[in-house]
């Protein structure tokens, strides 16, 4: 038996509906019924940066970041193929650069899709403390 396993199923046109254990959700080619997949691929990356970033912190004895707000960007090349994407970090603790650094790093080691991508397309990041 796999460690993951999904249904994607398309009765017609390019929308697939997707079925992860109990959660289902659209990701549709043309963005008319949910998010086309490289807008999925990018949010899921957020998803995963996320809490890693925040577990990253919690290693580093940064216990409490309070309110974090990734705002990605992304760019596609001549082909509609993901050719960039930058993570615009926006934390609500106040820490040093060098520290962020550090959290930045360890997250990168963390993330499950960052490890996935291919070097090229992994997130240029840029933090941003006392943000809110």
């Amino acid at each position: 038996m796999s460690d993951i396993e999904t249904i994607t199923v398309s009765e017609e046109g390019f929308a697939c509906v997707n079925q992860v254990g109990d959660f289902e959700f659209t990701v549709d080619a043309t963005d008319e019924e949910g998010p086309n997949p490289n807008a999925a691929l990018v949010a899921t990356y957020a998803s995963c940066f996320l809490p890693a970033f925040r577990v990253g912190s919690q290693q580093r004895d940064h216990d409490d970041l309070g309110k974090i707000q990734i705002d990605a960007d992304a760019e596609l090349d001549d082909e509609d193929d993901l050719a960039s994407i930058e993570f615009a970090v926006h934390v609500a603790a106040d820490l040093s650069d060098e520290e962020f650094d550090e959290i930045v790093a360890r997250a990168e080691d963390i993330c499950h899709v960052h490890a996935a991508l291919r070097e090229g397309l992994q997130a240029d990041i840029e933090v941003y403390g006392d943000a809110f």
